[in-house]
């Protein structure tokens, strides 16, 4: 019952939320949780309040359990109090001392003192796993931070050229590829998540292959097929636009005539499976294995920076099925619950 609110980091608002069930579960009648400046929350009998707090400190100080009498941290109380001890463990994250759990007891019990050690071993594994959850959030947001500042001179060149060939021959053509590109750059460099909706990132492609069809005309040939199931699924945002890039900078603006882009998303019971085909000049394996391990620099717009966020948030990448003058198939299993769909 401690855990979700754990997993928020140590707070007022999270020790609140946790303290009753650590309560219960060491069967005390008051715990105390602070961290290392002050009492965050406290739960139970109001009686001792004083002396679980001035435990708690001397926990944080010292960085060692500490078991007290009552009548040792708060002289004013009667000696025949029936609580007549508080224990204090210190709760560590990574080697450093983040706080402390005190909890009362009714005689210096070595039995509530060993409670107490494992209670506070487990809400230091708790906050430990917090800051990892935040340190990969952080992660995730700087990689995707860059794949905008890739992305952004080089589709906005191809961009403004191909609305610029429009705007004597065809103004309301023009016009409607201007609001195109507004559509796209608003979708793609929004800050307010690090997820969409499958359907949302589809919405940006769509908005992106508009533009490219200006430049591309007859030349480029899309088949989009997508299982409606697919459709609300949580992935990264900007995880489909690049590989669809990479598909036609790399694929197909390199060979002549026209050429086919297939997207299709399938529903696989608890994953969605997307796959971006083309039938373009394909690549050397051995290449883009080096691409995606950073052994080799390249201007593949974004291939190993999606690969690393999918890595980081699933714990799997990209599958590349690719041969020189085959074409190039990029396939991506989203699962439909999961770190996106919480993080949403």
């Amino acid at each position: 019952m401690a855990v979700s609110a754990l997993r928020g980091g140590l707070t007022t608002a999270s020790a609140a939320s946790a303290a009753p069930a650590l309560r219960r579960l060491l069967g005390t009648p008051a715990v105390a949780i602070a961290d290392t400046r002050s009492l965050l929350a406290h739960d139970g009998s109001d009686r001792h309040r004083e002396a679980l707090a001035r435990c708690l400190q001397l926990g944080v100080d010292s960085g060692r359990t500490r078991q007290l009498t009552v009548a040792d941290l708060d002289p004013s109380q009667p000696g025949d109090c029936p609580a007549c001890a508080v224990v204090a463990v210190p709760i560590a994250v990574d080697g450093c001392v983040v706080g402390a759990i005190a909890a009362l007891a009714p005689s210096a019990a070595a039995d509530l003192s060993r409670a107490a050690d494992e209670v506070a071993g487990f809400v230091s594994t708790q906050l430990a796993l917090a800051e990892l959850d935040a340190s990969r959030t952080r992660t995730v947001q700087a990689q995707l931070n860059s794949l905008r500042a890739q992305i952004s001179p080089h589709f906005l060149y191809n961009a403004l050229t191909a609305i610029g060939s429009f705007v004597r021959s065809d103004p309301d053509r023009a016009r409607d590829l201007l609001l195109g590109l507004s559509e796209f750059t608003r979708s793609a460099f929004r800050e307010d998540s690090q997820y969409v909706t499958l359907a949302e990132e589809l919405h940006l492609v769509e908005c992106y292959l508009e533009l490219e069809r200006a430049r591309f005309g007859d030349r480029l040939a899309v088949v989009l097929r997508v299982a409606p199931e697919t459709l609300p699924v949580r992935v990264p945002s900007l995880v489909l636009q690049p590989l669809v890039e990479n598909a036609i900078r790399h694929g197909l603006e390199r060979r002549s005539g026209s050429r086919l882009l297939q997207i299709v998303a399938a529903d696989a019971g608890h994953e969605a499976v997307v796959t971006v085909e083309d039938d373009g000049a394909g690549a050397d394996p051995r290449h883009l294995d080096d691409i995606l391990a950073g052994r080799r620099p390249s201007d593949s717009v974004g291939l190993r920076n999606v690969d690393e966020r999918l890595r980081t948030i699933f714990g799997h990448g990209l599958t590349i099925e690719t041969g020189i003058g085959a074409g190039t198939k990029v396939t991506m299993r989203l699962p439909k619950y999961g770190a996106a769909a919480s993080a949403a």
